[in-house]
């Protein structure tokens, strides 16, 4: 696969109006490359020289298989949590299928199972599963849960709660999760060295919850502490929000995940295929000093 090939290739961005999926675009666009953005939205959607916009929902079968036309490799964000995400995941694969897309870039999760103990995690395997299936060349990208993210697991009094344990989680930036997948997208080499390849993506150091949270106290000088749940303690604390059994359950079990040791992986793979270090909860701060403004000091 050579520059010529990228010249004259359409990459097609879902999500491109969401945190990961639009980094990914605006990325793809500095290069100046041709991509297609798939949005539920068209009135939403970037505007990028080389860029054209389709509308179209997962669920739609026929719509997504109209919006792909064309595109030759596929970047597929997972859909927003719901109870028929796996269904949505499979029928905006087969859309792009049978349009005729040679290539799909997934993204999943890290340690993305039948059995995880993170139940969103489980979807992502069902849907690796099913792109595998098709026999279109494929890459699965299985990030670590967001950086980006961390904040909100800090209530205003400063405390994060959830049956986490001592089990340990490398936390990744957003930023570095897209320049993975804009390497993995763009660049001959690594397209040619990611193929049928799943990546996982993950920040620079694996810490605890405990040791999380106090380095996000030292560093923001913020009142911070983790207390730890039961699995009972951690559903029942999360029922008074009103979410559904199987939200509730997730959000939890993302915690379990994190005791059971299933995130507990640092992989080279950013700085491998970006060139640059993974993004530290430090560097996070520097970029992100407000982070925890929301937090009593």
């Amino acid at each position: 696969m050579g520059d010529d090939h990228m010249t004259n290739h359409t990459i097609g961005v879902t999500g491109a109006t969401g945190a990961l999926g639009g980094r990914v675009a605006a990325r793809i666009a500095r290069l100046g490359l041709a991509q297609r953005l798939i949005v539920r939205d068209i009135n939403r959607a970037p505007e990028y020289p080389e860029s054209s916009a389709a509308m179209a929902v997962y669920e739609d079968t026929a719509a997504f298989e109209k919006a792909c036309r064309g595109v030759d490799t596929l970047f597929l964000v997972s859909a927003t949590e719901s109870e028929n995400r796996v269904e949505a995941h499979l029928s905006a694969v087969d859309g792009a299928v049978r349009a005729g897309v040679s290539r799909i870039v997934y993204l999943s999760f890290l340690g993305a199972g039948p059995a995880s103990t993170f139940t969103f995690a489980r979807t992502h395997f069902y849907t690796e599963a099913h792109i595998r299936s098709t026999g279109v060349s494929h890459t699965f990208l299985r990030p670590s849960l967001y950086l980006d993210l961390l904040p909100r697991w800090v209530d205003e009094e400063g405390v994060v709660r959830g049956p986490a344990g001592e089990g340990r989680v490398a936390w990744v930036s957003r930023d570095d999760v897209a320049d993975v997948a804009a390497a993995v997208l763009t660049d001959p080499v690594v397209v040619a060295a990611s193929a049928e390849r799943t990546h996982d993506v993950t920040g620079p150091e694996s810490l605890s919850v405990g040791a999380t949270v106090e380095k996000l106290g030292r560093l923001t000088g913020r009142s911070v502490r983790y207390v730890p749940e039961t699995w009972e303690e951690a559903l029942e604390s999360r029922r008074p929000s009103g979410a559904a059994e199987w939200q509730i359950e997730g959000w939890a079990s993302s915690y379990a995940a994190i005791a059971a040791g299933e995130l507990d992986v640092v992989s080279p793979v950013v700085p491998d295929l970006t060139g640059h270090p993974a993004q530290s909860i430090e560097g996070f701060l520097r970029r992100h000093p407000s982070a925890l403004a929301h937090v009593g000091v």
